[in-house]
C-alpha cells in the first residue's frame, strides 16, 4: 500500500492530522526521511543534497535497509521535481517505508507557519519536533502605532513580530485663514481625525479580538508620536473588552511599519517584560527538569550548546542576561528556528545558571540518537 500526497497549503487542522498520522511510524532501522525546507531556499540546492545521500546509499550493507531508505530519497526528489520552487512558508517532506509490510508513505506540503530550519535527517521516526511547535499556544500582544493621519497594527507572538496591516488617511494640516473660516476648517479637520481613528479602532477590532476571544491575547499597547495615541484612545471606539488590556504606558515612538512596531517592543517593558519572566521560569524549568532525569535534552558547556544551536538541534537557547554576546546569540538562535530566552537576573536560579553553566545552556527539540 503506497499513500503518497503533496499539497502545497496545510491548514493548523491539517497539520494535526498528518502528525497523528506520522507519529505512528516507528521502524528498527533509520529509513524514515525528514526533510524541512525554510523559505528562500532554492530547491536546487536541496535536489542536489538529496542526489549525494542517494550516490551513498550503496555503502549501507543490508540490502532491506538501503532498499528503504533509496526508496524514500526517490520518492522525495520525484516530488519536489515537481514542485516549482519553495512557497513562502517553506516545505514539509517525510517520506518512508514500513520494512515489515512495505506499506509506503510520502507527504510533500507547505505547513500554515514558516519553517524555521534547513533539516534532513534518516531516523527510525519521523521528526515532527519543528512541526509541533506551529501547533504550540502562544501568547500573542497586540501592537497600535497611530498618528492622525497613519497607524500601524501589529502583533507579538512569542519571538515573532509582524505587521497585520498600515492605514493612512489625507488629513490637511493647519491653515491660518482667521476669523470664522479658520474655525470651520479647523472643525473639518478634526473630523477628519475622529473619522480617521474610527477606521483604526474599527481594524484593531476586527484583527485583535478573535486573539482575545481564543485566550491568546494578553495584553494590547498604544504607541506614537505626540498626542495622537491618547486621543486616540480617547475616542472610546476601540472595544471596550480591548481597551482593558490597553497598557497603562502609551509608547513614544518615531515610526511607522516594522521599525516602528521593534522601537516600541524595545520600549513597552511594562507588558513585554511579564511576558519575558513566564517565558524565563517555563524555560528553566523544563531545562532542569531534563537536567534531574538524565533525559539527554538537557545541554550546557558553551562548545555543546553552539554546536546544537548551529546543525538545528535547540528548541530552547537559555541564556544570562549578563553575557557579553547576548545580542548575536539572540539574533543566531533566531535564524536557527530556535527560541531565545534571557534569562533576568531578578530570577532566584540566574546566578545559578550564570556559575554553573556560564550563562548559557539548552534544551533539545528531540532526543540525541
Amino acid at each position: 500500500m503506497e499513500r503518497v500526497e503533496t499539497r502545497l497549503q496545510a491548514t493548523k487542522r491539517d497539520l494535526q492530522e498528518v502528525i497523528k498520522e506520522l507519529k505512528k511510524w516507528k521502524e528498527p532501522a533509520t529509513v524514515l526521511l525528514s526533510l524541512y525546507i525554510p523559505p528562500g531556499r532554492p530547491l536546487s540546492d536541496v535536489m542536489n543534497m538529496l542526489r549525494q545521500e542517494l550516490s551513498i546509499t550503496d555503502n549501507i550493507k543490508l540490502k532491506k535497509t538501503r532498499d528503504a531508505v533509496q526508496r524514500a530519497l526517490s520518492a522525495a526528489m520525484d516530488r519536489l521535481s515537481m514542485i516549482p520552487k519553495v512557497p513562502p512558508n517553506g516545505l514539509a517532506v517525510f517520506c518512508g517505508e514500513n520494512m515489515e509490510t512495505g506499506e509506503f508513505i510520502c507527504y510533500v506540503f507547505s505547513p500554515p507557519d514558516k519553517v524555521p530550519v534547513y533539516f534532513y535527517r534518516t531516523d527510525k521516526e519521523f521528526h515532527l519536533e519543528f512541526l509541533e511547535d506551529m501547533l504550540e499556544e502562544k501568547d500573542v500582544i497586540g501592537i497600535i502605532i497611530v498618528e492622525r493621519d497613519e497607524a500601524t497594527l501589529g502583533i507579538l507572538q512569542g519571538s515573532t513580530l509582524e505587521v497585520i496591516e498600515e492605514v493612512s488617511d489625507y488629513i490637511p494640516g493647519k491653515h491660518k485663514m482667521g476669523g470664522q473660516s479658520q474655525r470651520r476648517y479647523d472643525r473639518i479637520i478634526e473630523q477628519m481625525v475622529s473619522d480617521f481613528f474610527k477606521r483604526v479602532a474599527e481594524r484593531a477590532n476586527k484583527y485583535f479580538l478573535p486573539y482575545l476571544e481564543q485566550g491568546k491575547l494578553k495584553g494590547l499597547i498604544i504607541a506614537g508620536p505626540g498626542y495622537a495615541k491618547a486621543d486616540f484612545l480617547e475616542t472610546g471606539n476601540l472595544d471596550y473588552r480591548l481597551r482593558k488590556l490597553v497598557s497603562k504606558q502609551l509608547i513614544d515612538v518615531a515610526y511607522q511599519g516594522i521599525q516602528g512596531l521593534k522601537e516600541t517592543v524595545l520600549k513597552a517593558e511594562d507588558v513585554i517584560e511579564t511576558q519575558r519572566y513566564r517565558d524565563a521560569i517555563n524555560a528553566l524549568e523544563e531545562f532542569k527538569l531534563n537536567l534531574a532525569k538524565d533525559t539527554g535534552m538537557a545541554v550546557y558547556g558553551e562548545k555543546e550548546v553552539l554546536a546544537a544551536l548551529d546543525n538545528g538541534m535547540l528548541k530552547y537557547l537559555l541564556i544570562h542576561e549578563e553575557r557579553g554576546d547576548l545580542d548575536s546569540l539572540v539574533e543566531k538562535a533566531k535564524m536557527m528556528g530556535t527560541k531565545p530566552v534571557i534569562i533576568p537576573k531578578s530570577i532566584p536560579e540566574a546566578e545559578w545558571l550564570k556559575a554553573t553553566f556560564s550563562g548559557l545552556a539548552g534544551v533539545l527539540r528531540f532526543k540525541p540518537r
